[in-house]
């Protein structure tokens, strides 16, 4: 029995050693210098709701994803953040991990790198497998859902089904030089939630160390005032990832104070026109500091990120200033001088 014992204590010392530690500073910074001026959108098809739509077999959608890709690379967008769902692994392994593979491809053809989003705690906490709503007029993100939801959450942070999830996409593609950087878990602690995220938080960068992949790990600063997750965020991420979509000011004094880290630094999510955070006067900032810029919505469709938030259009006309995303549909521009600008900044970049 103790030869037993301590041949599994061994083993476990063994298996941990070998698990990846925290990117040192100097190993970041000579990743970020491997890549041109990381520049893109968080994308979803135009004909999905939310993350399952986009996912589930009987809705996902390669013909639009490839349009819609080939818009972004007609403004040089290099870089796609691209969110998962854990229900939509649960319903279908094997499945869910042959439309990621798919989906790779597509964007490869379009040479744009994905950063993958794992978990999530903004909007619907009630997430459902199977066909989703149909998006309310109007409304911001009136389909968007959780992952895994609310109380799933605490309840499942420390679960051998989250656990074999995260490490089971890990394993397959981390390797894959498609994909840029793993996003684990995207706003921890919103809806309200504080402190309550922080177990799986944890788990969630326990679980992708172990699982090793060559790729940066990641989970973006946003709210400020999130004391002890900000600090474990901020402490175990490779390379700094933050969201901000305030004004030029205010994003600048984020920007000196996440400079104090000493590494690279990419914005996962800016650009929301109604608040004075606008392609013009935001993007030439994050380029200036050498900061990944990726924005808030490509392509007008059924997330109705065009509506700001909280401030629904109940006849579903069209906003006098879109919110969010750049391109309509057809692929012509929202604003033809923004695409202008963004292109010109992309070319400007590569090396």
């Amino acid at each position: 029995m103790k030869k037993i014992f301590f041949t599994a204590l061994i083993l476990t010392i063994t298996f941990n050693s070998l698990a990846q530690e925290r990117w040192s500073r100097e190993k970041a910074q000579n990743w970020y210098e491997e890549h041109d001026w990381l520049s893109g959108a968080n994308f979803i098809p135009s004909t999905a709701i939310n993350q399952l739509e986009m996912w589930q077999e009987e809705s996902f959608d390669p013909e639009t994803i490839d349009r819609e890709l080939g818009y972004a690379e007609s403004i040089g967008f290099n870089t796609m953040r691209v969110y998962l769902h854990s229900l939509a692994y649960k319903a279908d392994k094997e499945g869910f991990k042959e439309r990621m593979e798919e989906y790779l491809k597509i964007a490869d053809s379009h040479n744009i790198k994905t950063m993958f989003v794992f978990f999530d705690d903004v909007w619907d906490a009630n997430p459902e497998i199977g066909k989703q709503r149909d998006p309310k007029p109007g409304t911001h993100n009136s389909g968007w859902v959780q992952d895994p939801g609310f109380p799933e959450s605490v309840d499942m942070a420390d679960s051998n089904e989250l656990e074999s999830y995260v490490k089971d996409i890990l394993n397959t593609f981390g390797d894959d030089e498609r994909i840029l950087l793993w996003d684990l878990y995207n706003e921890p602690g919103n809806n309200d939630k504080g402190n309550k995220s922080m177990a799986l938080l944890k788990n969630v960068f326990e679980w992708a160390r172990e699982a090793n992949p060559t790729q940066p790990l990641s989970a973006g600063l946003w709210r400020w005032n999130l004391k002890d997750l900000n600090t474990f965020q901020a402490l175990n991420s490779d390379i700094i990832t933050y969201h901000c979509y305030d004004d030029p000011e205010a994003h600048s004094r984020i920007i000196e104070l996440l400079k104090t880290h000493g590494r690279p630094m990419i914005c996962t999510e800016y650009m929301a026109r109604t608040r004075n955070n606008t392609f013009a006067n935001t993007l030439p900032l994050l380029k200036e500091n050498n900061i990944g810029a990726i924005n808030w919505g490509l392509v007008n469709g059924k997330t109705n990120t065009i509506y700001a938030w909280n401030t629904p259009i109940e006849s579903g006309e069209e906003p006098v200033q879109w919110f969010h995303d750049v391109f309509r549909k057809d692929g012509t521009p929202y604003r033809q001088d923004e695409a202008n600008l963004i292109k010109k900044l992309n070319v400007e970049s590569e090396k």
